[in-house]
């Protein structure tokens, strides 16, 4: 069965004074865009079978924006290893993926995000906030690794 593994950076983070980086809250301008981001995978990707989202506060509230522009809403699972992970890191994180699922959905940081399309497809891709990145694989997920897709799309979904 094809992978497809979708990587969502965060929408634009505020910069509260006093609060912890992991608490951070979106700012406006992420709170107007990651609705975009939301509507660019139901019309480019759906359906997603999985979700794996960072417990960072501006993770969790830049998926929340995403889930309501899709139908289905898949499954979340809120993932530790996804906040300030490298790409080693996220190489574990996807080796451990389901062999049932066969789209799945990162929404995390950088530079992890962009280090990892790296490995995986040797293209370098900017990840802007609120930027989406599309890979692909016909390997399963345990073997994901130097070269382990290709990059089908890269967008960065803007007002």
């Amino acid at each position: 069965m094809p992978r497809r593994l979708v990587v969502l950076r965060h929408a634009k983070s505020d910069w509260p004074e006093g609060v912890a980086d992991h608490r951070r809250p979106l700012g406006p301008r992420g709170r107007r865009e990651a609705p975009l981001a939301g509507r660019w995978l139901k019309e480019h990707v759906q359906p997603i079978d999985l979700v794996v989202c960072s417990p960072a506060e501006r993770a969790a509230q830049t998926w929340a924006l995403v889930a309501e522009e899709l139908d289905p809403v898949p499954e979340l699972r809120v993932e530790a290893r996804l906040y300030d992970a490298t790409e080693a890191r996220l190489l574990d994180v996807i080796r451990e993926l389901p062999e049932s699922a066969s789209t799945v959905l990162f929404v995390g940081h950088n530079p992890g995000l962009e280090d990892l399309i790296s490995v995986l497809t040797g293209r370098y891709c900017v990840m802007k906030t609120s930027s989406i990145a599309v890979m692909s694989s016909e390997a399963g997920w345990a073997a994901a690794d130097l070269g382990w897709a290709t990059l089908d799309a890269a967008e960065t979904p803007r007002m």
